[in-house]
């Protein structure tokens, strides 16, 4: 039996990092940060085949956002 430090809960589980881009689909709801900092939020609009370029619907009312690996940010599902 794993020591209740090192079992994750569901909703930390789910809310980890997404290491790999490729894994988030169309529809996905995420959170962009950077430094610990909340950048945006909103739903997946699309994300590249090489998995560094991610196009993001915000949850308010505006254009899509791309954020791209390169540039450090983390993306987190909400």
């Amino acid at each position: 039996m794993k020591s209740r430090g090192t079992v994750m809960s569901r909703r930390t589980a789910f809310a980890a990092t997404v290491s790999d881009w490729r894994s988030l689909k169309a529809g996905d709801q995420v959170e962009i940060l950077k430094h610990a900092q909340l950048l945006a939020a909103g739903e997946v609009e699309e994300v590249s085949s090489s998995g560094n370029v991610l196009w993001l619907v915000p949850g308010t009312p505006s254009e899509a956002q791309l954020f791209l690996k390169s540039d450090g940010v983390q993306v987190r599902r909400s």
